[in-house]
């Protein structure tokens, strides 16, 4: 039903997983998926991916385990100006970019503070989609969040791991509805991610599937179904 998941971490992330690129290629492929997006997490991350590994992702293969490959990144937004933690150098060898706030990165600011973090991070070039804006401990302003969206071309997901049960960014239900609601409202697509650590739930949208089926939102809106999403997710 769906075809990629591009917001997945191997063992270059840290946070104890030992999942390497092809481990997580094999899993994809035993899943049913085409493309599988590894988005490892910036260097401001506690044990994750130095500049020269995001930089030697421009040699890795496209394709393992007959499935597509795409190389990314999962940055800090680390300002309310919206800096990240990679420079524009060398996320040019990158396929795309997600950013996200992350703590201890950034301190949960107020509502205004953490929407203009968001969108000012959506002004970069290479960030295609913001990470887990579900956050309750980041409380922000989905309809300015949303209209900057449009403006930059950038998608907001639909994070599995934030809506499970025992997620640690809170109930997200509400803030991921509003997400939803709005979206269906100015008929722009979203991305549902697994957020998987390792190969354990890639390419497993369990909780955002549940959410999507409740309030009968448009599988044309689901970038996950589409046949370009590459065009709109990728800067190659």
């Amino acid at each position: 039903m769906y075809c990629l998941d591009i917001h997945t971490h191997s063992i270059a992330s840290g946070h104890g997983t030992s999942a390497t690129i092809a481990d997580m290629a094999k899993v994809a492929a035993a899943r049913g998926l085409k493309l599988l997006g590894i988005s490892d997490h910036a260097p401001s991350t506690l044990c994750s991916g130095t500049t020269s590994y995001f930089r030697s992702l421009a040699m890795a293969p496209k394709q393992r385990c007959g499935i597509d490959l795409r190389y990314g990144v999962e940055l800090n937004i680390l300002d309310t100006k919206g800096t990240v933690d990679l420079d524009a150098s060398t996320l040019a060898h990158l396929d795309y970019a997600i950013a996200s706030l992350h703590l201890p990165n950034f301190k949960p600011g107020s509502r205004q503070e953490n929407t203009e973090a968001y969108i000012q991070a959506m002004k970069h070039p290479y960030v295609k989609v913001i990470g887990h804006c579900d956050d309750t401990r980041y409380p922000a302003d989905y309809p300015a969040i949303l209209q900057a969206a449009m403006e930059h071309h950038v998608f907001l997901e639909i994070n599995n791991a934030s809506l499970s049960p025992d997620s640690y960014r809170g109930d997200t239900r509400e803030n991921n509805k509003e997400i939803l609601r709005l979206c269906m409202q100015y008929r722009y697509p979203v991305l549902l991610s697994s957020d998987s650590h390792g190969t354990a739930h890639v390419g497993d949208f369990t909780y955002a599937e549940a959410l999507i089926k409740e309030l009968d939102f448009p599988r044309e809106l689901i970038l996950n179904t589409r046949a370009d999403a590459a065009s709109l997710l990728f800067v190659c």
